[in-house]
């Protein structure tokens, strides 16, 4: 009997064995088998006979990767619903267009991309004309992430249905005249065609991922039902590098979004060469998607191989495939068959006896044309496979050549991402491949002509049946005819007028105060999408647990630890909010979901996440870029804000430069409220500007950012008609006399702005100023440097047009005849951003530099923004004035130890 210990690792020895004979068996079973079939043969066996048991429902680990095959047979295919001659003569016209757009624009040195669609076409094709729903018919149709560097194929199939003419296409990339075409998916570009921006890459298939989610969120929380939606994502092999790509792939698998398909296109390069020129891309990728859970279906070989994998009864054309590297397979679409009989077959005495069956002809045809993403009767197979699994994700891995039908000077070039057009004979060759009746006479003066068949073809009716029938065209971006939201009851909003008396509150708890009010709104409190990345305790919103839930497809199949106490971890079905652990990147791909729900599902969702200050626009700027591109609309809080609020947390923690990335984003407004009424006046101007009754000509498609902090504090009254002030950035908050601070007749005077936090400093050092300096001081809030510098560029901008208009922040500062210090816990350059249109005398202090783990007081001091040195740099601006001693600013440093 052979001791099975001695055939199985180590580890498998803890694991009970109730018949060590027959396992034995087994074992040499396998061993005979490999001794008298070769290892090969042995490893078939063990390969089929886990697939075996994993289509049996057998609990075993599923196998990462399977053969560098097709995963449907041609056996298996089934037949199109439709006219496949139809549908290759409608193809052949857009991908000429698209080459035709793309060169007739290079000769404006706009550039462009052609080799990514030929590619990728009938990926395209094939779901636009079976599978991609439209907007037309019930419910939200399907969302469709298109790849970014596709764009000119998008543009062309618009073009033959009528969406788009000849001058809209001369006119790509050339937008500044109001008419042309983005380069790229930009909805707020072309927001009646795009949904989703696409080519900042890795975050096309994050958003996707969850979109998808959101949907199902909708659904189970009985908002809209949008369950028939199928959220495609189309990417590129390369994009699969960025590390967002695969970020969120096991939340996909772990939620069973079956309403979900990735479709890789996997022509093998990148902008610059291979994608794995000494490995195989799509094994890498089966691996890591079947690892995360996911369904994956491989579309590799078009019908042409399919007398090859006949004539393999070994196995070796199998092997041979799965050895080549990339790189190789992309040298075979440009050489000769001698080489490729040389090269692949000679690797292999039972492939030499192969090749010998095969003529010249055939071999070109398998290497040089036949791949599973360019026949429909393939890329049809995945699909419907894809919309049949159940119970998870599925991606399609499908095999192509970038630069396909685009002639010897384009297929499988590594350049080909760079090149940008096709000569005039390049364009004839093209046009015989394809069989389009395109006349030589109708290159005129040298340039390619548009193709069109007329607007009452049959090609045209066809197409336009196929998406009639599907429920419109596709993609579309649908900006509903949706009615203003009811604005919340004031009550939640003037609970923070009266401010807090003797107790103290910090204004990240203002905030979330005032969130759990309007949250029970009964109209619009369901609307409401907390988000939160693993926070939520951080932020004082635990509270929110039991009462609202926490969003989760399986609702609670546990008893939580926390289960007797009054703020327990409740997960639920319907759960509203979204706690999406650490990932920040995945919570800004809920918000820019929740936030676009308004178009996607004509379902108006107010989103607001709360995140860690540092952690937001430092991290995930790119996906606010994408927000604002998406036109969403909603509420992104910086909690814990400030260079100096987090005692102790130090460098990654200290926050001090989040605005000034903020200020490059044209569609966020961003705001620093100092006091709790503040946040609420903000809030509410928010919801009526994104969901309410906008002013004519408002733009609403925008998003206000909000920092607030964690440093209790009294809050103060609200004091009368600074509402406008609150919105525009700025309003005296109280003077020196109205502080109740002593100071002499003719007092030295200046102008202490403050924003955040900073205001408390300037609140003390007006104090400090009067009694040990004799100085009056004035103090503002500084609710947005931000906004003051756009309105002021805006004021410029009329001047220059020939119209009269004067700057907020210099209307709010008319009259006064003294210095300006403004004062933030952020660097100055955010204070800066208004230098230019202040007329008085001007000057900073903010907190330049890294962060450091220290008390507030002791960071304060060391970035110069405590009280103290808010009073030596008013004494300094003073000194230079000749209003104060230059002495006082020497005793001041030294009184106070600076």
């Amino acid at each position: 009997m052979i001791d099975p210990v001695a055939k199985f690792p180590s580890e498998l020895d803890q694991l009970p064995d109730r018949d060590t004979e027959e396992t034995a068996e087994w074992a040499a079973s396998l061993d005979a088998v490999a001794k008298a079939a070769g290892p090969h043969r042995a490893a078939y066996l063990m390969r089929r006979t886990l697939q075996h048991a994993e289509g049996a429902g057998l609990a075993l680990p599923k196998l990462l990767e399977t053969d560098y095959v097709n995963t449907i047979p041609s056996s298996a295919e089934p037949v199109i619903d439709g006219d496949e001659e139809m549908e290759r003569r409608i193809t052949a016209w857009n991908r000429w267009n698209a080459a035709a757009m793309v060169t007739r624009g290079s000769k404006y040195g706009v550039g462009g991309h052609i080799a990514t669609f030929a590619s990728a076409a009938w990926l395209y094709e094939t779901g636009f004309n079976h599978f991609f729903r439209g907007k037309e018919g019930d419910g939200s149709g399907d969302q469709l992430y298109i790849q970014g560097h596709a764009s000119p194929g998008i543009y062309a199939r618009a073009f033959l249905d009528g969406r788009l003419t000849e001058a809209h296409l001369d006119k790509f990339r050339q937008e500044s005249a109001g008419d042309g075409l983005p380069s790229y998916p930009h909805p707020r570009r072309l927001p009646w065609l795009w949904e989703f921006p696409t080519v900042s890459m890795g975050l096309g298939p994050l958003s996707a991922i969850y979109q998808a989610r959101f949907n199902r969120y909708l659904t189970n929380r009985n908002i809209k039902d949008v369950s028939h939606s199928h959220v495609w994502a189309f990417l590129g092999d390369g994009e699969m590098d960025e590390p967002e790509s695969t970020a969120a792939l096991a939340l996909a698998a772990r939620e069973g979004l079956d309403n979900l398909t990735f479709v890789i296109n996997c022509n093998l390069q990148r902008l610059d060469g291979p994608v794995r020129a000494n490995f195989k891309i799509v094994q890498e990728l089966e691996a890591q998607f079947r690892g995360a859970g996911w369904n994956v279906v491989k579309s590799l070989w078009g019908g042409a191989w399919d007398e090859l994998f006949q004539l393999d009864t070994t196995g070796a054309l199998v092997r041979r495939l799965r050895e080549v590297p990339d790189a190789q397979v992309q040298t075979y679409q440009t050489r000769d068959a001698a080489y490729i009989r040389e090269d692949f077959f000679g690797k292999d005495p039972a492939l030499v006896e192969m090749a010998k069956l095969l003529s010249d002809d055939k071999i070109l045809e398998c290497f040089h044309l036949s791949r599973g993403g360019h026949e429909p009767r393939k890329v049809y197979a995945a699909y419907k496979a894809a919309l049949s699994h159940k119970g998870a994700p599925t991606v399609i891995l499908a095999q192509t050549v970038k630069g396909f039908t685009l002639g010897e000077g384009f297929a499988s070039k590594n350049a080909n991402h760079q090149m940008k057009k096709l000569t005039n004979d390049e364009f004839k060759n093209m046009r015989d491949l394809l069989e389009l009746p395109i006349s030589d006479a109708q290159f005129v003066d040298g340039q390619v002509p548009y193709g069109h068949p007329g607007a009452d073809s049959p090609e045209v009716r066809y197409l336009q049946e196929r998406r009639a029938a599907l429920g419109g065209p596709a993609p579309a971006r649908r900006s509903h005819a949706i009615e203003a939201l009811p604005a919340p009851a004031d009550k939640s909003f003037a609970a923070f007028d009266k401010g807090s008396g003797s107790q103290s509150m910090a204004t990240t708890m203002a905030f979330v105060r005032l969130m759990k009010d309007l949250i029970r709104d009964k109209t619009t409190g369901k609307r409401w999408v907390p988000i939160v990345p693993d926070e939520a305790r951080t932020f004082g919103m635990e509270s929110l647990f039991p009462s609202l839930g926490i969003y989760s497809p399986k609702g609670q199949t546990y008893e939580p630890v926390d289960r007797d106490q009054l703020m327990y971890y409740r997960e639920a079905k319907d759960g509203q909010i979204l706690n999406e652990g650490i990932t920040e990147a995945g919570s800004m791909a809920d918000f820019i979901a929740a936030s676009s729900s308004y178009a996607t599902h004509g379902e108006p969702m107010i989103p607001f996440y709360i995140f860690y200050s540092m952690f937001g626009w430092q991290r995930t700027a790119d996906q606010m870029w994408q927000l604002g591109d998406q036109l969403g609309r909603g509420f992104l809080v910086g909690a814990t804000a400030g260079r100096t609020t987090l005692t102790g947390e130090g460098l990654q923690h200290a926050d001090g430069h989040s605005p000034v990335i903020a200020a490059t984003n044209p569609a966020a407004l961003s705001y620093d409220p100092a006091f709790a009424y503040e946040v609420a006046a903000i809030v509410k101007e928010g919801l009526r500007r994104m969901y309410g009754e906008a002013a004519p000509g408002e733009d609403r498609d925008v998003f206000y950012y909000l920092t607030v902090y964690n440093e209790p504090m009294p809050q103060p009254a609200k004091p009368a008609g600074i509402d406008e002030g609150i919105i525009k950035g700025l309003y005296r908050f109280n003077t020196a006399e109205a502080a109740g601070v002593t100071v002499p007749v003719n007092a030295p005077r200046i102008q202490l702005l403050g924003s955040g936090t900073a205001i408390h400093w300037t609140l003390e050092a007006q104090k400090l100023l009067a009694e040990e300096w004799g100085v009056a001081a004035d103090v503002w809030s500084a609710t947005s440097w931000t906004e003051l510098r756009r309105d002021a560029l805006e004021a410029d901008a009329a001047l220059l047009r020939g119209e009269e208009r004067t700057p907020f922040i210099r209307t709010a500062l008319e009259g006064v005849d003294s210095p300006v210090l403004a004062v933030s816990d952020y660097m100055r350059q955010v204070p800066d951003q208004i230098a230019q249109w202040v007329e008085q005398d001007y000057s900073s202090l903010g907190a330049d530099g890294f962060g450091l783990s220290d008390t507030r007081e002791a960071a304060r001091r060391h970035f110069g923004v405590d009280a103290q040195s808010i009073v030596v740099a008013a004494l300094a601006q003073l000194a230079k004035r000749g209003e104060v001693p230059v002495t006082a600013v020497k005793e001041a440093r030294e009184r106070y130890g600076l």
